[in-house]
C-alpha cells in the first residue's frame, strides 16, 4: 500500500479525537474499519503509530514524527490547492496583469513565458529607467508586477509596502568593440580600462557610485561617462567612442563583444516586486517562477555569460546564486546597466 494524504489526515483525526471510537464518528467509519486501516498504515509505515489504552489512544515515537510532518505537508497541500485553482480561475475569468521593468532582456521574456503559461491573461507593459518610479506605481496599484534591479546588496525601493524578490545576480560585465585590442581576452582586468570613456544608460540606483568606487580600487578615475539610451550605448561602443558595462545577460549584438571583469568587482540583482495586498499567494509564485527561469534562458543565450559559467564549471541556473557583493553608498540619480 502506498501512503496517501487520506492516510495522512486519518490519522491527524486519531491523534486530535484521541481514540478511535470518536475518530471514527469523526470520519464516519464503523470503528473496525478504522482499526483496520490503522494497521495497513502502520505496516506501510514500519511500526506501531499509536499506544492504546483505557483513556484511549496516544502517540508512539513513530507516530509523533509522522504526525509532526502532517503538520507541514497537509496545509502545504491545501494550500497548493487554493492557489492552484485561484490561479485557473483568473486564466477562465481573462484575468489582466500590467508588468512593469527597467531596460534589459528580462521584461520581454516575460511576457513571452506568460503569454504561454496563461493565453487567456491580458498582458499589458510599461519601461521605465527609474526604479523609483515603478516602485510607486506598483504602490499605487497602477502596475501588478515590476522587474527592476539593484547595485550588489543595496535595498530594494520602497521595501516597507512592496515585496521584492529576488531573480537572479549577474557579474557586471564590460561592452567592447569587436576591434578593441582588449576584446580578444578572456577577461579584462579593470584597470586596463583607465583612459576609456564610457557609456551606460540612466537610473536612480547607487550603480554609479559603486562603479566610480571599484574604479578607484583599481587606481583611476573614469574621465568621462556618456548617459544615453541603451540604443545609444552600444552605438558609442560599436564605434570604438566609448566601453560600456552591461549585465552578463546582455544579448550577443553584431560589432560588439562582452568580456568578465576580473575579480567580478560589481554585480547587479535582479528583482521581482508586486503589492500584497494586490495579489493572490498562488500567481506571484508563478511569475516569480516564470521570471527566473526567464533570466535562466538569457543566461544561456549570452555566448559570453555561458562562457564564464562554463569556467566555473557551473550550469545557467547557476547565475541564481550571489558571485559576489559590490559596494554600496548613498543614492542619488545615478546610471544603470543595459
Amino acid at each position: 500500500m502506498e501512503l496517501e494524504l487520506r492516510h495522512l489526515r486519518t490519522l491527524r483525526t486519531i491523534a486530535e479525537a484521541g481514540s478511535l471510537t470518536r475518530a471514527a464518528t469523526v470520519l464516519g467509519l464503523a470503528q473496525p474499519a478504522l482499526s483496520a486501516q490503522l494497521r495497513r498504515i502502520e505496516r506501510t509505515l514500519g511500526g506501531a503509530l499509536f499506544e492504546r489504552g483505557r483513556n484511549g489512544v496516544r502517540a508512539t515515537a513513530l507516530g509523533e514524527l509522522v504526525l509532526e510532518r502532517t503538520r507541514v505537508v497537509l496545509p502545504a497541500v491545501s494550500e497548493l490547492q487554493q492557489e492552484a485553482a485561484e490561479f485557473a480561475r483568473g486564466r477562465r475569468q481573462g484575468e489582466r496583469l500590467r508588468l512593469g521593468g527597467t531596460h534589459g532582456p528580462l521584461l520581454g521574456a516575460l511576457v513571452d513565458r506568460l503569454a504561454d503559461a496563461a493565453p487567456g491573461t491580458s498582458l499589458t507593459t510599461r519601461a521605465s529607467w527609474s526604479e523609483r518610479e515603478l516602485a510607486g506605481l506598483l504602490a499605487e496599484g497602477r502596475l501588478d508586477f515590476a522587474l527592476a534591479g539593484t547595485c550588489g546588496s543595496a535595498p530594494p525601493p520602497d521595501g516597507t509596502h512592496l515585496v521584492w524578490e529576488e531573480i537572479a545576480v549577474d557579474p557586471v560585465f564590460v561592452m567592447l568593440a569587436d576591434t578593441h585590442p582588449l576584446a580578444r581576452g578572456r577577461e579584462i582586468d579593470l584597470a586596463a580600462l583607465a583612459d576609456e570613456a564610457w557609456a551606460c544608460v540612466p537610473g536612480d540606483g547607487c550603480f554609479a557610485d559603486c562603479f566610480t568606487a571599484a574604479c578607484a580600487r583599481a587606481g583611476f578615475t573614469p574621465r568621462r561617462m556618456y548617459e544615453t539610451d541603451t540604443a545609444s550605448c552600444v552605438h558609442l561602443v560599436q564605434v570604438g567612442r566609448a566601453v560600456g558595462l552591461c549585465r552578463a545577460t546582455f544579448p550577443s549584438t553584431p560589432g560588439l563583444t562582452t568580456r568578465p571583469l576580473a575579480g567580478t568587482p560589481l554585480v547587479w540583482r535582479h528583482l521581482l516586486g508586486w503589492r500584497p495586498a494586490g495579489q493572490r499567494p498562488g500567481t506571484a509564485a508563478t511569475v516569480l517562477a516564470l521570471s527566473r527561469k526567464a533570466h535562466e534562458d538569457a543566461a544561456a543565450r549570452s555566448d559570453g555569460y555561458a562562457r564564464w559559467l562554463d569556467q566555473r564549471g557551473e550550469p545557467a541556473a547557476a547565475a541564481h546564486r550571489r558571485p559576489g557583493r559590490a559596494s554600496v553608498s548613498a543614492r542619488g540619480r545615478d546610471a544603470r546597466l543595459p
